[in-house]
């Protein structure tokens, strides 16, 4: 079967969302474009800012929040995402296998009401509210997800609503300094780390050499090379994204195949940071389609989806939270949704476990059973 993304279409609404587009186009090269030398002064600029302000976290001259648990954070350093929801829930399902009972904290990126006050994520909020990726995360991950710009205070909010949750998953948050965290895992896609350069001359919103400081980095992709010279001799681990069933938005009992979808005419839409990572999938599973990428955390509107008007409409799953409020709009096109699931050695997970493990048993010389007990008088040098 002759697999396909027929011309893809951009459908950036304002010219924010055009410049940013632009920009990724040229941060995308391996050396740095001509026509970004001019934003070099500024990237200087936030260069230094950036490191004024881990001198003062590191030097604790600007205040940090020990939480009484233990916080794995897993973030990237660029711009955009590159796969850390899917790993967030494959770690929270080993954390589980292995006897903790893990909670997740997220800024809530896409938000456009109630942002500033930490607040509970539930299967059925409204992206608007909480975001999409923590909708997401409380749909598959059926446990604690609690969203707030200042990561530590969301987590209090959730440890008090929560009393059993023995462990935090942070979903991004490597910059978000005031919160200590006890593991740290950088991840990347296939992407990379572009041009290497920060913003806005670059993707990157810390320099790689922040990649010394991380316990692991995985790569979702094939590895980048700047980014493994600086980390040598760090643990580095590879991530596969396993596309599942499609289901049907306006039911998600009815599941399907790429073999019953092959032979109808296909449109397939994607907001996320690399919308070309999700069309790839699709032509892998042998489907031919017309593309539609869109801006990473797209506010859609009914209207966005009408190209495919008596067509079938595929998109990512994280596309799909914010879009099943279109269900009863009339002449809605058939949509179906991908979700997709982290694969990672098993060394990974022994990995991450034992630096929980030396973690609680480093805070306390208590043989007490529970995790959050030995965990309560923890001082994590991470900054």
């Amino acid at each position: 079967m002759k697999s396909a993304a027929r011309t893809a279409k951009s459908h950036s609404r304002s010219p924010k969302d055009r410049a940013i587009a632009w920009l990724s186009r040229h941060w995308q090269r391996r050396e740095t474009a001509l026509v970004l030398l001019p934003l070099a002064p500024l990237a200087f600029c936030f260069a230094l800012l950036a490191a004024l302000r881990r001198f003062l976290y590191r030097h604790d001259l600007l205040a940090r929040v020990d939480l009484p648990a233990p916080v794995v954070v897993v973030g990237n350093l660029g711009v955009g995402g590159a796969g850390k929801t899917p790993l967030t829930l494959a770690i929270v399902q080993a954390l589980r296998a292995a006897g903790w009972r893990p909670g997740v904290l997220s800024r809530g990126y896409g938000r456009l009401r109630g942002a500033s006050e930490p607040r509970p994520v539930f299967p059925h909020s409204d992206p608007a509210d909480v975001g999409d990726e923590p909708v997401l995360l409380a749909l598959r991950g059926e446990l604690p997800v609690w969203v707030g710009r200042d990561r530590a205070r969301a987590g209090m909010a959730l440890l008090a609503s929560h009393p059993d949750v023995d462990v935090l998953i942070c979903d991004d948050g490597l910059q978000h300094l005031r919160l200590r965290r006890d593991v740290e895992i950088a991840v990347f896609d296939g992407r990379g780390a572009g041009n290497g350069r920060l913003l806005p001359q670059g993707p990157l919103r810390e320099p790689l050499s922040r990649l010394s400081r991380v316990d692991a980095v995985v790569f979702n992709g094939a590895p980048d090379a700047r980014a493994l010279a600086a980390f040598p001799g760090g643990a580095t681990f590879d991530m596969r994204l396993v596309p599942g069933a499609f289901y049907r938005l306006d039911n998600p009992e009815i599941r399907c195949t790429a073999d019953d979808l092959a032979l109808k005419r296909l449109h397939a839409l994607a907001g996320i940071g690399d919308p070309q990572r999700f069309f790839h999938t699709l032509e892998r599973m042998g489907l031919a389609f017309s593309a539609h990428a869109f801006p990473d955390h797209h506010v859609y509107r009914s209207g966005d989806l009408m190209f495919a008007s008596r067509e079938v409409l595929l998109m990512t799953e994280k596309d799909g939270v914010k879009c099943a409020r279109f269900r009863a709009v009339p002449d809605m096109p058939e949509i179906w949704a991908l979700p997709v699931t982290a694969e990672l050695p098993p060394a990974f997970f022994n990995f991450l476990l034992e630096k929980l493990k030396w973690t609680q048993n480093s805070s306390t010389s208590s043989s007490a059973p529970s995790a959050k007990a030995n965990c309560c008088t923890r001082k994590s040098s991470r900054n």
